[in-house]
């Protein structure tokens, strides 16, 4: 077992004088869209012990996992559970507010990798993104796949963000900036099809007076963009229309665009940065994506 870190009294922050507060200075520095879901599992910890954070025991830490097994929580909901509550117990320690890292002494349970389990086939992918009639979900669905996008990227979209390039002897790309974590951004170009469906779709919109560069291409009945629960219903509400007998999240669009791309031909390189990811291998350090090319180029929609 690895040794519980202790601190040094010297470093203490005397200013740090409370759970809340040490929670608000530890959310500070997380993304906007995670800090719900990180404040929430801690106040769930919190209400399980019972205890103030700086009593909270080894033993504690272990009743309370056993009690997310009991009530059948994945492996994976676990790990990430833990993660919160140990990088919440380590910012403690080096803020001065608790005297050890007990959570140091736990390590995060080994996750198996089931992301295969996750790619759909393409005829299923048809099928769900065939399944809305609504105009709004319909071209929403088929952008999630085409882009590869997060839901938080399309939550932010608007209008100014999509641009047309036409060419005498190709066919159109629509050019799309999404808005990434921290805020960085990265061009993607959808196919010809994509690209028709955006106009007819922004054409219709105009009409009804919400076309503007500033507008949000994927609009409420309210007239704000559409929430990420928002967003997700409509996945869910596709698949149960489509009748593919998945439980599917957004999320799986995104997956499926990776691995179909790749099926078809696209370069590794060039899916990872269509989709954004961090991790890069060495050889796609020095491997740069050709500008007029995306892997959302070699997906029908």
């Amino acid at each position: 077992m690895p040794n519980i870190v202790q601190h040094s009294a010297d470093n203490r922050i005397s200013n740090v004088d409370s759970d809340d507060y040490l929670l608000q200075l530890w959310l500070r520095s997380k993304s906007r869209n995670s800090k719900d879901a990180y404040a929430r599992d801690v106040r769930q910890f919190l209400a399980f012990v019972d205890l103030p954070l700086t009593q909270v025991k080894l033993e504690h830490i272990w009743n309370w996992l056993d009690h997310l097994e009991s009530e059948g929580f994945v492996v994976s909901t676990v790990g990430r559970k833990l993660a919160t509550i140990k990088s919440l117990f380590s910012f403690g320690l080096k803020v001065g507010y608790l005297p050890f890292n007990v959570g140091a002494a736990i390590s995060l349970p080994s996750i198996p990798d089931l992301l295969a389990q996750r790619i759909l086939s393409e005829s299923d992918v048809h099928k769900l993104l065939d399944a809305s009639e609504v105009e709004r979900d319909s071209v929403l669905l088929k952008l999630f796949y085409a882009s590869g996008a997060r839901v938080s990227e399309l939550c932010v979209l608007r209008w100014e963000h999509i641009q047309l390039r036409l060419r005498k002897e190709q066919n159109s790309e629509a050019y799309i900036t999404l808005i990434g974590k921290g805020s960085k951004s990265r061009n993607v170009i959808v196919s010809s099809a994509m690209c028709t469906l955006l106009t007819e779709f922004h054409v219709k919109e105009s009409e009804l007076g919400f076309g503007n560069p500033t507008d949000s291409v994927f609009r409420s009945a309210k007239g704000g963009s559409l929430s990420r629960q928002q967003m997700w219903r409509i996945v869910k509400k596709a698949t149960g229309l489509s009748g593919v007998m998945r439980d599917i999240s957004p999320h799986w669009l995104r997956h499926a665009h990776a691995s179909h791309s790749l099926d078809r031909g696209a370069p590794t390189h060039l899916v990872k940065e269509t989709l954004g990811h961090k991790s890069l291998t060495t050889t796609s350090r020095y491997t740069h994506a050709r500008p007029d090319d995306s892997s959302g180029k070699y997906l029908d929609i």
